[in-house]
């Protein structure tokens, strides 16, 4: 059996939305391929060894995110080069691609890109952007097969760069354990990180301006950018807000969207939303912003857009939304049936089979 090392997961079980990808897939070809997953203490609470199926080695983190990301990279490319006996590498992350001079020297890989139009646009990457596509550029075709989870990113690197990379979307599950009552929240936000692209000021702030009263729930991990923490505890003060914190177990975090009335998704720049695919998948009414990654996966069929151009109109869509909910939860039973037949994991990994198997 053929042997695929996975660098970029950063570690399982997975709680951002690469990783759920990386995750999903390695449980569903386990069976053809033997998978290591090259991972840090900072990303997963497990050591190093054998786990349902693969195998996983683990690397001592260092406190400074930044620097940890950068030798995570480093260490995981040295250890495939120097130690590691694989057919075959994916790699997640095109910020990574700077390890292809040294992967493509033993080995081909495969690169699996999410996000790669955001690059260097986060305020926290700005001063990286030339870097960032220094490396697009010139790292990036060093790939032997280049895959991507938005159409738009698809459009972006053929039209920029020059690059054809693969389509293949995020694939979702909906084999979850109902154990909470619906209606626990009236709204949900939810993101890995709560960062400011991810628009929840903006939510808080709308729900200010329409004097909202019922309860709220905040899912994510808020403490990346302490600025910006403190903008959302100030925000939150006359609302009725339950922050979740970082909610790393699956089937707790679908209960708590499938609990709530409304997910409202008001995100400024995304890849393909992990988070918007299980709203979608546990029938939750979901209210998001008008970017195109948004569009690219949903309809207004299907979901209920607002513009992120038009001042108030979050407040607007807010009050229609709960006002109108008999459309809403008709919206979700379409994006529901929409992501069944498009975000098949069965179906997905497939697609990647096909892929790791022509470079086999």
């Amino acid at each position: 059996m053929e042997s695929i090392a996975v660098i970029g997961l950063k570690g399982l079980p997975a709680f951002g939305g690469a990783a759920t990808v990386g995750e999903n897939l390695v449980a569903r070809l386990k069976e053809d391929y033997n998978f290591t997953i090259y991972s840090v203490s900072s990303h997963t609470h497990l050591e190093t060894g054998s786990y349902n199926g693969f195998y996983q080695i683990v690397f001592s983190a260092i406190k400074n995110k930044k620097l940890n990301t950068l030798l995570y990279y480093v260490k995981s490319a040295l250890h495939a080069i120097f130690i590691g006996k694989y057919d075959l590498i994916h790699l997640h992350h095109s910020d990574a691609a700077f390890i292809l001079l040294l992967l493509r020297i033993k080995y081909k890989v495969v690169v699996t890109t999410h996000g790669v139009h955001n690059l260097g646009l986060l305020p926290k990457w700005k001063k990286y952007k030339q870097l960032f596509k220094f490396q697009i550029k010139f790292m990036l075709p060093l790939a032997n097969k280049i895959t991507c989870v938005s159409k738009t990113e698809q459009n972006w690197l053929l039209e920029y760069y020059g690059i054809k990379a693969n389509f293949i979307p995020n694939g979702i599950t909906t084999n979850f354990q109902k154990f909470t009552n619906n209606y626990a929240y009236s709204i949900f936000f939810g993101a890995g990180r709560i960062i400011q692209s991810k628009g929840c000021d903006s939510l808080l702030k709308a729900l200010n301006n329409i004097n909202f009263s019922l309860k709220i729930a905040i899912a994510g991990e808020l403490n990346q950018t302490p600025d910006y923490k403190e903008i959302i505890l100030q925000l939150s003060k006359n609302l009725d807000v339950t922050f979740l914190g970082l909610v790393k177990d699956k089937n707790e975090l679908l209960n708590y969207i499938h609990s709530s009335k409304l997910f409202i998704y008001p995100s400024e720049r995304e890849s393909m939303s992990m988070m918007l695919l299980e709203a979608a998948s546990v029938k939750t009414p979901i209210l998001c912003s008008n970017i195109i990654e948004n569009k690219d996966i949903f309809s207004e069929d299907e979901v209920l857009f607002f513009s992120l151009e038009k001042k108030y109109d979050l407040d607007k869509k807010i009050t229609w939304a709960l006002d109108n909910y008999d459309i809403m939860k008709n919206k979700a039973e379409k994006a529901y049936g929409h992501i069944m037949k498009t975000n098949n994991w069965d179906n997905i990994k497939n697609e990647y089979k096909m892929i790791y198997d022509s470079l086999l």
